[in-house]
């Protein structure tokens, strides 16, 4: 498919043809989902603890007699239904992640772009580059490309001056190349590629 190139100014830079087998795919939800589901566990922190009753401070002591009160028979008083006992089958520290085929993974991101190409939602900018830096500039130049809430993909380094400028803007991400992902992609409206995003996506999946 054939894609009109802009300048950061709007202005026309020409065209750039996207290969079919990474932006003409049929969007497939389930892997779009298996994708999103795998990269979300993988940043959970599962730090979250409670004491079950083998760590709870407590007298070793057991608590009455045996026989002769009328009431229930206890030994310890750490046990969970008793006040200030160990928490029962409580949460404990671990890792949430899990595995996510290779293939998968790519053919997830495959499908996260050619679902923002069906969508008219890419933009190519032939460079994402500020020379000042200054937000005020963006903001302007971002406002006659209609985008207020976008992931920016630029080359393998990312111009200074741009993403000096582009951080205090709200709902605009700012990535390099080899940070592109698919639950990026998808929780932001607009994708913006620079040419050289373009070109290192097709040379990764060649």
């Amino acid at each position: 498919m054939d894609l009109k190139v802009t300048t950061l100014a709007g202005k026309d830079a020409g065209k750039l043809k996207l290969s079919d087998a990474i932006f003409g795919l049929d969007p497939r939800e389930d892997i779009l989902h298996r994708v999103v589901r795998w990269q979300l566990a993988k940043r959970q922190q599962g730090t979250h603890k409670t004491k079950g009753r083998a760590e709870i401070a407590r007298t070793g002591a057991k608590m009455y007699r045996q026989k002769g009160t009328g009431r229930a028979r206890h030994s310890s008083a750490r046990v969970p239904q008793f006040r200030g006992g160990g928490k029962a089958h409580g949460p404990v520290v671990r890792s949430h992640a899990h595995e996510l085929p290779k293939k998968v993974r790519a053919l997830g991101l495959k499908h996260a772009l050619s679902a923002k190409a069906k969508a008219d939602d890419i933009i190519v900018i032939d460079e994402l580059a500020l020379a000042d830096g200054k937000t005020k500039a963006l903001v302007e130049n971002f406002a006659k490309l209609g985008l207020d809430n976008a992931l920016m993909v630029g080359g393998a380094e990312i111009d200074a001056g741009f993403k000096r400028a582009a951080a205090n803007i709200p709902n605009i991400d700012v990535l390099p190349i080899q940070g592109i992902n698919v639950y990026d992609i998808l929780r932001r409206g607009k994708l913006v590629l620079s040419k050289a995003a373009v070109e290192a996506l097709e040379e990764r999946f060649k």
